[in-house]
């Protein structure tokens, strides 16, 4: 999904608990990466059956993460990501053992997701050109920082990576330039993680 006004939904416990499930996730991140696909495409791409994937899909669109395009019928229907992201704060969750869990769930669920996607491009990145093999890295930077000074440094990533992102619609690659879909991940904090 891109577009010039990224749209974001807020998450709210409820829809929190309903993301929390492996194939819910999956199928989500697939919708918003590769744009619209029916219950069986999708099933097809996640080695899953077409009932189990409906079922998912209906649940992600009960709290407004996906819809149903006006296309197709029956069975093949497309499906498409009702948002262009989501994210929720912690302390909406604090007090919600359920919505706790989830939270907790979901953002392990990512980071193991993020894993493996790196180290995917790690076993195939010799075979890929070197303007990619030289543009492509991981890194990290340690810096003293307060809560609000994390938020503020947080806000400036999401800004730069939102400026690069409609990039497309402003100044469209040249024809036959090798543009690709990239994952930037960003996580941010307490370096000495330890209980306090």
């Amino acid at each position: 999904m891109t577009s010039s006004n990224p749209s974001v939904l807020h998450l709210d416990t409820k829809a929190i608990t309903v993301l929390a499930q492996p194939l819910r996730s999956r199928l989500l991140t697939l919708l918003r990466m590769h744009g619209p696909a029916t219950a069986t495409d999708l099933a097809r791409q996640l080695g899953t059956n077409t009932g189990a994937t409906s079922y998912h899909l209906r649940k992600l669109a009960s709290v407004g993460l996906v819809e149903e395009t006006e296309e197709g019928r029956g069975r093949e229907r497309p499906w498409r990501a009702a948002t262009d992201f989501h994210g929720w704060t912690e302390h909406e969750v604090a007090y919600d053992p359920d919505a706790k869990a989830a939270s907790d769930w979901l953002r392990r669920f990512y980071l193991r997701s993020f894993v493996e996607r790196y180290e995917q491009w790690l076993e195939v990145e010799a075979s890929w050109p070197m303007p990619w093999q030289d543009a492509a890295g991981a890194s990290d930077f340690a810096v003293r920082l307060t809560p609000a000074r994390l938020e503020s440094l947080n806000a400036d990533i999401q800004a730069l990576y939102e400026r690069y992102r409609t990039l497309t619609e402003t100044e469209p690659a040249a024809e036959g330039d090798d543009e690709q879909l990239v994952h930037v991940q960003i996580h941010a904090f307490p370096f000495e993680a330890r209980p306090r």
